[in-house]
């Protein structure tokens, strides 16, 4: 079965950038995405262990340190390692979803763009439907791209990118 290859996580990691909330300490600190949610390392979005909730606003700092001491400082190598063993869950997610067959370009464009949206049922009926791949580029490039209510630009460049790697085949971070 199917799992995300070097490039697909490279694509993943250059979006997600190693999250650093705190430039003045060493080591990597959780920080606020542009929705809110507090991630770590590659954005691993925290989950408020006692609601199911995610993590989300200034109010919900402290509970980081309650509840994920071991996140508040982490090397590279440990965001490295949390992002494999978070895409073990998306890939799951995307082999399921699928009833048709896709390249691995294909496979890794889904498992990065569930990895930052969580699941789009248009997305995947589309394509297990095998609309046309222009239909479903037009369609991946126009949705998912808000934070928080907002249009964001590193949304819109990585849906951008998304879309034509599952359609090409090649990564091409100059679209914009």
């Amino acid at each position: 079965s199917m799992i995300t290859s070097q490039t697909g996580i490279s694509l993943i990691a250059h979006f997600e950038q190693y999250h650093d909330g705190d430039l003045s300490k060493i080591g990597l600190q959780p920080k606020m995405c542009p929705a809110g949610i507090w991630t770590v390392g590659l954005g691993h979005a925290l989950i408020n262990k006692k609601t199911g909730k995610w993590l989300k606003g200034k109010s919900d700092y402290p509970l980081i340190a309650q509840q994920y001491p071991e996140y508040l400082t982490m090397t590279k190598r440990q965001a490295d390692e949390l992002l494999k063993l978070d895409l073990i869950s998306y890939e799951t997610k995307v082999r399921k979803g699928l009833k048709v067959e896709v390249n691995q370009a294909q496979f890794d464009s889904l498992v990065s763009f569930c990895y930052n949206c969580g699941w789009s049922d248009t997305l995947f009926r589309m394509i297990n439907q095998k609309e046309p791949t222009e239909k479903i580029v037009g369609w991946w490039q126009t949705h998912y791209i808000t934070g928080d209510g907002k249009v964001l630009n590193g949304l819109i460049w990585r849906r951008k990118v998304e879309s034509e790697y599952y359609r090409t085949g090649k990564i091409n971070l100059s679209i914009n």
